[in-house]
């Protein structure tokens, strides 16, 4: 009688815990969705303002097409990727290609004395810095859900129940990563 109710016990406290740490990764797989949600706002807001900037540009910047139709590219590849990592890959090259048309814009005077350019400059500085936050939050999110997904006893759950590693959203490009160079 008193080896059934031990095994009674054991058995109710492996369920709790199953179920506990079940809830868990749910919860966590939820909020890496929810951040990446967050992230594709403000990512579709650059989007829009993205051929906005490019037709601003474009009116200066006559000779500058390969650069301005790298950026459309950019922008085009990203909005059509059909997974997150596509969509980090792609978003890498958007960005790279976005710092590309803003060291063209900077060789234009009139370009950047135009109202509506430095207005559009303004918009898209903002969303680069919300991209930024975003980007921080989902990183954070996915960095708790991977480190239960791989750490013990998690991880046995996470088999059992086909939990995967997330991609984390990381810089891809060797300059960023660069120190900077001041000169005087």
């Amino acid at each position: 009688m008193i080896i059934g109710i031990v095994i009674g016990v054991i058995v109710f406290v492996l369920v709790i815990w199953l179920i506990s740490s079940y809830n868990g990764f749910i919860t966590l797989r939820n909020k890496t969705e929810e951040a990446f949600s967050a992230m594709d706002v403000s990512l579709k807001k650059r989007y829009d303002l993205i051929p906005n900037y490019v037709e601003t540009v474009k009116g200066y910047a006559k000779h500058e097409s390969e650069t301005l139709e790298k950026v459309i590219a950019a922008r085009n590849s990203a909005m059509g990727a059909s997974n997150a990592e596509e969509r980090i890959e792609n978003e890498n090259v958007l960005s790279g290609a976005l710092r590309s048309l803003f060291a063209v814009a900077e060789n234009y005077p009139d370009l950047k004395a135009n109202q509506n350019f430095l207005q559009l400059q303004d918009q898209l500085q903002r969303l680069e810095e919300e991209i930024a936050g975003s980007r921080r939050y989902y990183n954070g999110v996915v960095n708790k859900f991977n480190t239960k997904t791989e750490m013990f006893p998690g991880n046995i759950i996470a088999n059992i129940f086909g939990f995967k590693r997330k991609p984390l959203y990381e810089v891809d490009h060797a300059e960023e990563r660069e120190n900077v160079k001041v000169t005087f």
